[in-house]
């Protein structure tokens, strides 16, 4: 399926990284905002498969293709730009500066947040017809979900925020894994294959991904869920953006970049041999 050397794709990740610093404030927004929403439909979509058949599973199977459809749509997740965007300032790239990354990061939180809480508002009016009725089982599930991962980790503490700290990084090496999926093929049928499989798993495993999260939790309040816009920040969001952060760039792209950029080999274009280095 046109696979890329690590040493090509490992390329494309600095690559990417550096174009998303230099992209307009208007077109982060845009790509940011409709990953948000595309995901949040997967995780409504994935919600409602595991309700109807009973079968979590099935739902962990067919969630990645929202993912899949919003990157091969060229739009951004939080998560991605975690682990691409330091890339560009790792390798020195010009006028790439650490609040051209704390800008990106930003931009595309607030886009991302903006396009779930669109889509949770939109799927809380459909369940209950307008909030003239009370949710159906689909959306007593996602308030369910929503009072287990926020005051289920606060019963316990510092011990329960690590949790879900924790629980985001295992999310963002797996989601991470998905992102540089993209970019191994040259073809959409191995793009999508390589993103697929990371991206079930984390589903399933159930770990903390913090752009699902913006439509789950806002959706659960909305469907009458008993945790507080504090409950959601503290025990939820914010450890889970942290975890992510860490997870992806420490386990996905540091570990890339240092093996298949840092120590790529370089010839000695003036005679026959070529010597591998340390590059600078």
């Amino acid at each position: 399926m046109a696979y890329l050397l690590p040493s090509e794709f490992a390329t494309k990740m600095v690559d990417a990284g550096e174009a998303k610093i230099f992209m307009s404030t208007r077109d982060t927004l845009i790509r940011a905002y409709m990953a948000g929403a595309i995901l949040a439909l997967a995780a409504v979509f994935a919600v409602t498969i595991t309700v109807t058949t009973g079968s979590p599973l099935l739902g962990a199977v067919l969630f990645p293709v929202g993912f899949c459809m919003l990157y091969l749509m060229g739009f951004d997740l939080l998560t991605g730009v975690f682990v691409l965007v330091p890339l560009a300032w790792l390798d020195r790239r010009p006028g790439v500066t650490i609040k051209g990354i704390l800008r990106n990061w930003g931009l595309v939180f607030l886009g991302n947040f903006a396009g779930a809480l669109t889509v949770a508002l939109m799927m809380a009016f459909v369940f209950t017809y307008g909030f003239s009725v009370e949710p159906g089982v689909v959306g007593q599930k996602i308030a369910g979900i929503g009072e287990a991962r926020t005051l289920g980790y606060a019963q316990y503490g510092a011990a329960g925020w690590f949790t879900i700290f924790i629980r985001g990084m295992l999310c963002n090496w797996m989601v991470s894994m998905g992102v540089v999926g993209a970019m191994i093929s040259t073809n959409v049928s191995g793009k999508v294959l390589a993103m697929w499989m990371p991206i079930m798993l984390f589903f399933f495993m159930t770990f903390e991904h913090s752009v699902v999260n913006m439509f789950l939790f806002p959706s659960a309040m909305l469907m009458g869920g008993g945790f507080s816009i504090m409950d959601y920040f503290l025990w939820n969001e914010i450890p889970t953006a942290l975890g992510n952060l860490v997870g992806g760039l420490a386990f996905t792209g540091l570990t890339l970049y240092s093996t298949h950029v840092r120590t790529a080999p370089k010839r000695n274009l003036g005679g026959d041999s070529a010597k591998p280095a340390l590059a600078s």
